[in-house]
């Protein structure tokens, strides 16, 4: 008998060309069904504004309307209770960057992320100084707090502070949550995974002649430990963009993802022949050894206007649900894949 030889699966992406013809361009793509926030986009990219503009605009209305909770002020509140927010845009022209995370104080992080790749040789500001930043460039300050983000963290505190995220640490006794000590014996944090608690709203635009910009805006971790930053702001991770091959943006759990680089992994594959969907397939797929059941997604598309989306399945996540807007259909439409 013959024996068959199966190629690997980065051999297999790499044959996969692109189908022939045109999609329609320009096009906006975004995680989750943002409708709102992919009308601002493309309403944008009609009245002739740039790919950048586009994403900011998109990135921005989620942030005002706070999509799911999980974007902008008054969510995810960290163990001080604080709502802190991340963010980050790439021009694909330039492979310039600007990003900000732990930003406090400043609802329009998106709007603080192209300040710092336009009036910075910086990429990443974070913390104290990144919110000193933004006053400083006119951005106003104001309080991310909200009766919303208050109850969540007093609920949190009423139950003993579970969820958190550390681990192999026990609380002081005569507290029920932190300071916390080094346990000695290993043992799981105590968590209940919360698909709305790592979330972002991250965004693909390319315009009629090819011009491509993504990015990202998050507050993050619902009961983070403060100063976590997950995976939007971070180059690679969160999104990524090159006008030579395409762009990708990627959403979930942050602290497992960022350090698999999906959007950069994703990019570079359709640079090298794979089509958007065997791209998107192939940055789960490489996370998904390692961590079979982690919680996550990410969208691609090309510079001919084809685009994908795929996801992990995990509990509480068979499909995942993104937004496309592009000149056939010249409105959002919803679009769901398949989780595997």
């Amino acid at each position: 008998m013959r024996r068959v030889r199966l190629l690997p699966l980065h051999v297999l992406v790499l044959t996969s060309l692109l189908p022939l013809g045109r999609e329609a361009l320009p096009v906006v793509i975004n995680t989750w069904p943002f409708r709102n926030a992919s009308a601002a986009a493309w309403s944008v990219l009609q009245s002739g504004g740039s790919v950048l503009d586009a994403v900011e605009e998109g990135c921005a209305r989620c942030e005002i309307e706070q999509c799911d909770g999980s974007v902008g002020y008054g969510g995810s509140p960290d163990e001080t209770g604080e709502t802190t927010l991340d963010a980050m845009i790439m021009n694909g022209d330039t492979m310039e960057v600007g990003a900000v995370a732990d930003l406090r104080r400043i609802k329009n992080a998106i709007g603080v992320a192209r300040a710092v790749m336009e009036r910075t040789d910086h990429t990443l500001l974070v913390g104290e100084s990144a919110s000193v930043f933004a006053e400083n460039m006119g951005f106003i300050a104001e309080d991310l707090t909200t009766n919303k983000s208050v109850n969540i963290f007093s609920q949190w505190l009423k139950g003993n502070c579970q969820p958190n995220y550390h681990k192999n640490v026990f609380p002081d006794p005569s507290k029920s949550c932190g300071p916390y000590k080094p346990r000695v014996t290993l043992e799981q944090r105590r968590r209940q995974d919360n698909m709305l608690s790592h979330d972002t709203i991250g965004m693909i635009a390319i315009d009629q002649d090819g011009h491509v910009a993504a990015g990202t805006s998050t507050n993050g971790l619902t009961h983070k430990i403060p100063g976590r930053v997950g995976d939007s702001p971070i180059v690679g991770a969160g999104a990524y963009a090159d006008s030579s091959a395409g762009a990708a943006a990627a959403t979930g759990d942050g602290d497992v993802m960022m350090r698999f680089l999906p959007s950069y992994l994703a990019v570079e594959l359709m640079r090298a022949g794979a089509d958007p969907s065997a791209a998107c397939k192939a940055a789960i797929s490489r996370i998904k050894r390692h961590h079979s059941e982690f919680f996550g997604a990410i969208i691609c598309a090309n510079t001919t206007g084809h685009y994908a989306a795929a996801c992990n399945k995990a509990p509480g996540l068979s499909q995942f649900r993104y937004m496309v807007s592009n000149s056939e259909s010249n409105t959002p439409l919803l679009k769901t894949v398949d989780c595997f």
